[in-house]
């Protein structure tokens, strides 16, 4: 067991970003990991901060809540201290009943808490933890941040204890622009390798053991206002504001805040997505502007208005498009310099509710941390598993290395625009999108988008007519030239007929369009791989500890047993594409011999023909779904199977149950579900759900690189 205990030099260093970020870095490493704060320091709070968004985030159940502050101090007073650490020892063991690696929170040193130094030393013995300084830092200022890691140093025998394992500076400042970018997954080409050596040259004139061997900076990760920003709704209490139209405001980012005081034909520039306008209550312009701003497709973040009366109900008649478009609108008895002054003061801190950020804050500490010194301090003792973090870092480091081109038909929907601006600008895949350039950079404009300069985007009426030809030849006898001009209206035909060609290595579609308007073109021009009699899908469903891999849930619904066999291949030659060795069990309603009928009948011949075919694979079926999952009912109910308990590839036995079954998984356990990925065509074909998230499209794409270059490969 390895536990690494953080150490904050001060308050507002990030150190809840710092936990969370060591915590996606070792998932990432494929090391299940635990966390343990082990006492709170805030008065008459039940749950703590840090611990609840730790659950969010890893969905883990192992969590214990730390000692409560009053506690603390009683027991601290009574010179309980040793009861204290045996309390914690306790809640850490419990802990690593289920979990390889352990990061401990420790407290924060401040004027009330003058032990907070000394328990910490206290906590580092008790646990028999490595020990991380966290702090802040300026490049500017290398003396200054040096000696506030030296402070806290000496309570611990200084750098050449063995306990020191290393200093992480967290919001630092002075570093070139550009450093702040926010990765998608973990990206180790954020981490400031030079900056570090160059800080850490400059730290050793006056500190010769930070930044050495004994003492290395393990990360440096820099401030960045991105990840700073409140949701509209984190503000309404710190500025005693009642709300005139709560709308979207749980989503809605603050990324800037303008004062309106003169004239609104002076003040309109400052109307852009993401802006929070602030201004007096007397001001209807204002709020008629913002009106208009959000009618015209202008994600505003919200409206404070000051002093005086809230609005009546006559002028918010006006305003109605803006309140169904989900406008914030909060009104405040402060002055409009009041309420910028406590604005001003809102804490960087990110609040129990607010997972997205958390999640975007974890991501961009571990792709900071230094995993060469992370693997040397694991040593190779950890089991490696493939966790959803390492399947998802995975798959977009493959689809990286693999440089694909892929097309996007719908290329004027703003989640696909947000999803090929992030895959271009992190090398995931060089994205095409089929749309008139003018909507395109419109809709980019209208959402704060940046559009990288090598993003391709073509007007599918400008390449249409070279496709006619081609088009027809493909499909001989069937169609004429002028339905092909027809079809070739469609973009997702214009797209695959581009995959058809060989113009690009993949498409993905389906973010306004249906299943079948996305895999009809692919039958008719793509057809199945020569191995391959048809075409089946697989959802990699992300589970908290684990990834299964779910198949058919989107395209045959009610495959003979020779297609359900040929599903069963197909998936599992799937999973070993991406890492998961196949354990596969074919589901139905009975396991083994128990039932009989013609649906169980189905499954277990489907069973005999996968094994005939691929004795390579482990496979066993008919399966119920507990027994091919539950370890316990999997010995109880087929005692001799190599599958039963530990399956991580399910075949369902037809389209009805897989896909209500891989919904019901997702909706009910919070879990993240990638794709569906088609199977069994000659060129990657993949469809998205119509309410996909930008992340999942962009995963999407990831994911149809890599089946490009696994088929090239092939």
């Amino acid at each position: 067991m390895k536990t690494i205990l953080l150490v904050p030099t001060g308050e507002g260093v990030g150190l809840t970003s710092a936990c969370l970020g060591f915590i996606y870095a070792l998932e990432c490493q494929g090391i299940k990991s635990g966390f343990l704060k082990p006492f709170s320091q805030e008065y008459d709070v039940t749950t703590d901060r840090t611990t609840a968004l730790y659950q969010h985030l890893t969905q883990s159940d192992n969590v214990v809540e730390p000692i409560a502050y009053t506690q603390l101090i009683q027991q601290f007073n009574q010179g309980e201290s040793d009861e204290l650490l045996e309390q914690v020892v306790h809640m850490h063991r419990q802990i690593a009943k289920s979990h390889d690696f352990i990061i401990v929170e420790g407290l924060l040193p401040n004027a009330r808490d003058s032990f907070a130094s000394s328990l910490n030393a206290s906590l580092a013995q008790a646990l028999d933890a490595k020990v991380v300084f966290v702090s802040n830092a300026n490049i500017r200022q290398a003396k200054c941040s040096a000696e506030k890691v030296e402070t806290q140093l000496r309570h611990f025998g200084g750098a050449a204890s063995e306990r020191t394992a290393g200093v992480l500076f967290m919001r630092t400042r002075g570093l070139p622009e550009g450093t702040a970018e926010i990765p998608v997954t973990l990206d180790p080409s954020l981490r400031l390798n030079k900056e570090i050596a160059a800080f850490s040259q400059e730290i050793q004139k006056t500190h010769a053991h930070i930044g050495s061997a004994q003492l290395p900076i393990i990360g440096m990760v820099p401030f960045s206002d991105s990840l700073s920003v409140p949701r509209v709704s984190d503000l309404a209490q710190q500025i005693r504001a009642s709300w005139i139209n709560v709308g979207k405001a749980e989503k809605r980012r603050v990324l800037h805040s303008s004062l309106i005081s003169s004239n609104i034909e002076y003040e309109l520039n400052k109307f852009v997505a993401g802006e929070l306008i602030i201004s007096a209550s007397d001001r209807i312009d204002v709020l008629l502007a913002s009106s208009l701003a959000c009618s015209n497709g202008i994600p505003l973040a919200g409206l404070i208005l000051t002093e005086h009366h809230q609005p009546s109900a006559q002028i918010l008649d006006f305003c109605q498009p803006a309140i169904k478009n989900g406008l914030p609108i909060l009104h405040t008895t402060l002055s409009t310099f009041e309420t910028a002054q406590q604005l001003a003061q809102l804490s960087n801190e990110i609040p129990i509710d607010d997972i997205e950020r958390a999640t975007q804050v974890t991501r961009f500490v571990s792709s900071h941390i230094d995993l060469d010194w992370l693997t040397q301090l694991v040593n190779g003792q950890y089991t490696a598993r493939l966790s959803p973090s390492a399947f998802r870092h995975e798959f977009v480091q493959k689809s990286i290395a693999a440089k694909k081109r892929i097309v996007l038909p719908e290329g004027d929907e703003p989640r696909t625009i947000q999803a090929a601006a992030i895959c271009q600008s992190r090398g995931i895949a060089q994205c095409i999108l089929l749309a008139k350039p003018e909507a395109v950079l419109e809709i980019a404009k209208a959402r704060n988008i940046e559009l990288p300069a090598d993003l391709e985007i073509i007007d599918p009426d400008l390449i249409r007519a070279e496709y006619v030809a081609k088009m027809v030849e493909l499909r001989k006898g069937k169609l004429n030239e002028a339905q092909a001009d027809e079809q070739l209206q469609d973009t997702v035909v214009l797209g695959t007929m581009m995959l058809a060609l060989d113009q690009v290595d993949g498409l993905v579609s389906g973010a306004v369009h249906t299943t079948a308007n996305t895999v009809r073109p692919a039958f008719q021009l793509i057809k199945t791989a020569p191995d391959y009699s048809l075409v089946s899908s697989v959802f990699f469903m992300l589970l908290p500890d684990e990834v299964y891999v779910y198949g058919d849930c989107a395209i045959n619904p009610d495959p003979d047993a020779a297609q359900l066999a040929e599903i069963a291949i197909q998936s599992a030659d799937s999973a070993k594409a991406f890492g998961i060795d196949p354990r596969i069990a074919m589901i139905s309603y009975s396991t083994g011999s128990s039932g009989t009928g013609a649906d169980v009948d189905k499954v277990r011949e489907a069973t005999e023909i996968a094994k005939q075919r691929r004795p390579d694979l482990l496979i066993d079926g008919p399966l119920q779904y507990d027994a091919a999952s539950v370890e316990s009912v999997g010995r109880s109910k087929a005692p001799d199977s190599e599958v039963a308990g530990r399956a991580n590839v399910f075949i369902f036995p037809d389209l009805n149950t897989g896909n209500t079954t891989y919904k019901a998984v997702q909706r009910a356990a919070n879990v993240v579900s990638v794709g569906p990925m088609l199977q069994g065509l000659n060129k990657p074909v993949n469809d998205l759900s119509r309410g996909a998230l930008v992340d999942d499209i962009v995963f999407t794409i990831a994911l149809t690189a890599i089946q490009a270059e696994q088929q090239k490969t092939a």
